[in-house]
């Protein structure tokens, strides 16, 4: 294949337009509920309730992503995509027309399923449909469909939500979806996998279900910390996560083991502590430094800029150099993520100016890494693990920064418990994401260097 062909030439052009408005989707509606959310809770007279809007998503997601996973090694993509895109339709439909928080929340659990799914099912179109010369750029193209709502999403989200109903923002989402469904549906259906993975279905799916109750217990224990009693539920939930993580994930991903455990545990690591270092960098702008909302989310969106830029360049030099220096753009990507973050780490010193600056430097890295580490992981799987390797990228990307960010508002809490100011505690928590990106790095140097086109081939 010549390595201009482009992921928009004839035999791709729906697949990757249906792709991205899919991903488009999933990223504009889990973004606008943050920025809605306040207004449900309020209007449902549910505020008690409103962190469950959020962790009811996350968890469901969780088993959304891993169950589709080995589901799609048995039967193919999709039959699977197919339900999720239902399940996230009627999700949508039964948030828009929610009558109290129980029916809200219920239709977030429906939300979380089928959005785990439907980006697992993606991640398999990719790795079954386009040859290895293309990943990078469509993994690229599915990286700035994702970034981009984070420019626009919040904004739009609230500007609806004041103007007529925070309902319209579900009912909006609508055709979307049905756009992407039409689009890509006929590629999914012509995807087949050769199964290996007989007997590991039932398995899988218990272990998917006891991961997200013992994440569901830490979740909760974080948000009760320091009392005692928070202690003890994060202490049962973390010791009933380890088991399935173990089981779920490659052996040796938590050990940072050479090859694909080392990618996913790189991957995880940055994108967990890249998400939770934007999420804690706009408290600190608006509560410590006393910037507009408006104003720190425009500085967050500079990282959304540099992200997409490079994002797209990564494809370029990927086929320029037929996929050789991946590892080391992976590599650069986490340094660059390190300097990013440690820029921002030091609140007292923290401008706008500077503030900007560091989003910048982290979104160059996350345009390097985050595209790059997903078609490392391709290149290193067969066909017919592609389901498995598709639910583990997605987890990476969904899993970890739930948890890394329920661990940073408990180390927020508890360091202001103890007497520290709140511009002390968002440095400790700032510290901690610092701490996780290192990790990566180090994790980074052990993914496997070998040239990835040429480990594709001789896997098949």
């Amino acid at each position: 294949m010549s390595n201009n062909q482009s992921i928009f030439s004839p035999r791709y052009v729906a697949l990757s337009i249906g792709i991205i408005l899919s991903v488009m989707a999933v990223g504009f509606e889990g973004l606008a509920v943050t920025t809605i959310a306040p207004s449900i809770a309020g209007d449902l007279s549910g505020i008690q309730l409103f962190g469950w809007i959020f962790s009811t998503y996350l968890l469901a997601q969780i088993v959304g992503t891993l169950v589709v996973g080995r589901i799609i090694d048995k039967l193919g993509p999709a039959a699977p995509f197919t339900y999720a895109l239902v399940l996230f339709i009627v999700g949508l439909i039964v948030a828009a027309t929610a009558s109290d928080m129980y029916m809200m929340i219920f239709a977030r659990a429906m939300q979380g399923l089928g959005a785990g799914a439907m980006m697992t099912c993606v991640y398999t179109a990719i790795s079954l449909s386009y040859p290895d010369e293309l990943r990078a750029k469509i993994l690229g193209a599915f990286g700035t469909a994702y970034v981009l709502p984070s420019m626009l999403g919040p904004y739009v989200a609230g500007l609806i939500a004041e103007q007529w109903s925070w309902r319209f923002v579900f009912w909006g989402i609508l055709p979307i979806v049905v756009i992407s469904a039409l689009l890509s549906l006929p590629a999914f259906r012509k995807l087949k996998v050769h199964s290996t993975q007989e007997g590991k279905g039932t398995t899988s799916t218990w272990l998917a279900l006891l991961l997200t109750m013992g994440t569901g217990i830490f979740l909760v224990g974080l948000g009760m910390l320091p009392k005692i009693t928070g202690v003890v539920l994060s202490i049962v939930g973390l010791t009933i996560m380890s088991y399935p993580l173990r089981m779920l994930l490659p052996k040796g991903t938590l050990t940072f083991q050479r090859g694909m455990p080392a990618i996913l545990a790189t991957r995880g690591l940055f994108f967990a502590a890249y998400v939770s270092t934007q999420n804690f960098l706009v408290l600190a702008l608006i509560n410590v430094k006393g910037i507009s909302p408006a104003n720190a989310g425009l500085i967050v969106a500079s990282a959304a800029l540099s992200w997409c830029l490079f994002a797209y360049l990564q494809g370029r030099w990927d086929s320029s150099d037929q996929g050789i220096g991946r590892n080391k753009r992976i590599v650069l990507g986490v340094l660059l993520l390190t300097l990013g973050s440690s820029v921002v780490f030091w609140i007292p010193t923290v401008t706008s100016t500077i503030a900007v600056i560091g989003q910048i430097i982290a979104g160059i890295g996350m345009g390097l890494a985050h595209p790059t580490s997903g078609a490392v992981a391709f290149a290193h799987t067969r066909e017919e693990g592609a389901g498995e390797t598709s639910a583990n990228l997605q987890f990476a990307d969904s899993f970890t920064p739930g948890v890394v960010i329920g661990i940073g508002g408990a180390i927020l809490v508890v360091s202001q418990a103890s007497g520290m100011t709140m511009q002390s505690a968002l440095i400790v928590t700032m510290g901690f994401n610092l701490v996780l990106i290192l990790m990566s790095l180090f994790a980074s140097i052990r993914i496997t260097s070998e040239n990835s086109i040429s480990k594709q081939s001789a896997t098949k």
